[in-house]
C-alpha cells in the first residue's frame, strides 16, 4: 500500500547476542549442528547450498516494541489472552476511524489533520508467534522486554535535536525531518533494525553470492549488503548505515556501521550505533529476524529485538512519496506568508 505520511522526529521518538565485526567468521558449534540438520530439510537453497531468502516478506505485527504494563512480567501469553488483546485493538482503530485523533491515529502523526483513517493502518491484526508462541514485545534482551535507560548523553543529545527542530520552524525546507521529506521511511522501517511500523510493511531481497539486496516498500530504500566485504572508514557514513554481511552456518549475519546521523534510530541513537542482524530462514514461509543494538553513547546496555518475517504475495508497489507531495510546499508557503505579516522591525 503505496501511503503518505508527514510526521516529525518528535512523533516518530514518542511512537544475535551482541558482536564485534569480526564474531563469528567461522560457523558456530550450534549453527553447524542446525546446518546439518536442515540439509535435507525443505527450506529453498541456492546453487552454492546457503538459504535462500529471495521473495517477498512483511513484518506486520501488533506486537509492540516494548511490553505493555499489563502484559509486566510476561513474555508469552496464551491464545485466549492474546484474542483479547487483538480484539481490543481492532476495536480502538474502528473507533478511531474517521476521528483522526487517538493513539493509533497520532502515532501516524495525523492527529486533528484528517490525514489518517483506519483505511490507511496496516500493521497486522495479531501478535507474533515465535515457536508456537504468542510474544507481548518485540524486544527479547533485556528480559523485561523494555528498552534499557538512556545515557545522559543520550538524553541530552536527544533533548537537543527536539530543541532545534522546535526552534528552527519552516522556513527552510532542511529544517525538517528526513522522513518529512521523503528521503527515509519512519520508524526505522528500513533500518538496521528493520522495524514494523503501521503500515507498508513488505520487504523484497534479490540474493547473489556476493550481495543481498533488500528492497523496503516505506519511500523505495534499498539496502546492499556486501557480503565478506570490510567497512569503509568512520569519515565515510550512509543514510542506512554500511552493512557487511557473513554465513554463521545456515544464518545470514550483517555488521552494519558508519551510519548517517541524519537518520538516527527514533532520533535517539549516535552516529556510532553498531547493529547485529541475523536472518534465518526456519521454513519454506518464515524468517527469524534477530537484531542486536548497541550505542553506549545512547543506552547503558546493548538490547536485542526478534520477530519473523512471512512470505507474503507481490509484488511491491512502487511508494513514490513525492509524487503529489503538497504538504512541502504548503508548510514552506505559509512560513513565508506568515513571516510578510510580521511588523517589520
Amino acid at each position: 500500500m503505496g501511503h503518505r505520511i508527514f510526521s516529525s522526529v518528535a512523533a516518530v521518538s514518542v511512537v544475535a547476542w551482541l558482536a564485534s565485526p569480526a564474531f563469528a567468521q567461522q560457523p558456530s558449534a550450534h549453527n553447524a549442528h542446525k546446518a546439518a540438520a536442515h540439509a535435507g530439510s525443505s527450506i529453498p537453497r541456492t546453487p552454492d547450498g546457503h538459504p535462500d531468502f529471495e521473495g517477498v516478506w512483511t513484518n506486520e505485527t501488533l506486537t509492540p516494541l516494548q511490553r505493555p504494563a499489563q502484559f509486566a512480567g510476561k513474555p508469552t501469553v496464551t491464545e485466549a489472552e492474546a484474542k483479547v488483546f487483538e480484539n481490543a485493538q481492532a476495536t480502538d482503530l474502528k473507533q478511531e476511524d474517521g476521528a483522526s485523533d487517538g493513539p493509533i491515529i497520532r502515532a501516524a502523526g495525523s492527529s486533528g489533520t484528517g490525514g489518517y483513517n483506519a483505511l490507511f493502518i496496516d500493521r497486522g491484526s495479531q501478535l507474533e508467534t515465535i515457536d508456537g508462541v504468542k510474544r507481548t514485545s518485540l524486544i527479547v534482551d533485556p528480559p523485561d522486554g523494555k528498552m534499557p535507560p538512556m545515557t545522559d548523553e543520550g538524553k541530552k543529545r536527544m533533548g537537543e535535536r527536539m530543541r532545534g527542530y522546535m526552534r528552527s520552524g519552516s522556513d527552510n525546507v532542511k529544517d525538517h525531518p528526513a522522513s518529512e521529506r521523503c528521503l527515509i521511511g519512519f520508524g526505522s522501517t528500513s533500518g538496521p533494525p528493520m522495524m514494523p511500523v503501521l503500515y507498508n510493511n513488505t520487504y523484497q531481497i534479490v540474493q547473489t553470492k556476493d550481495t543481498v539486496m533488500i528492497l523496503v516498500e516505506m519511500i523505495h530504500d534499498v539496502r546492499i549488503v556486501r557480503m565478506n566485504g570490510t567497512h569503509p572508514p568512520p569519515s565515510i557514513r550512509a543514510w542506512l548505515g554500511d552493512s557487511i554481511g557473513h554465513w554463521d552456518g545456515d544464518t545470514l549475519v550483517v555488521d552494519t556501521t558508519n551510519f548517517n546521523e541524519e537518520n538516527s534510530y527514533m532520533g535517539m541513537a549516535s552516529p556510532d550505533m553498531h547493529v547485529i542482524e541475523r536472518f534465518e530462514r526456519t521454513d519454506a514461509n518464515t524468517i527469524l529476524y534477530k537484531a542486536t543494538i548497541e550505542d553506549p553513547h545512547t543506552w547503558t546496555r546493548p538490547w536485542t529485538v526478534e520477530f519473523p518475517f512471512r512470505a507474503t504475495k507481490g509484488p511491491v508497489y512502487e511508494y513514490a512519496c513525492h509524487e503529489g507531495n503538497y504538504a512541502m510546499d504548503d508548510i514552506l508557503g505559509g512560513a513565508e506568508k506568515k513571516a510578510e505579516s510580521q511588523p517589520k522591525k
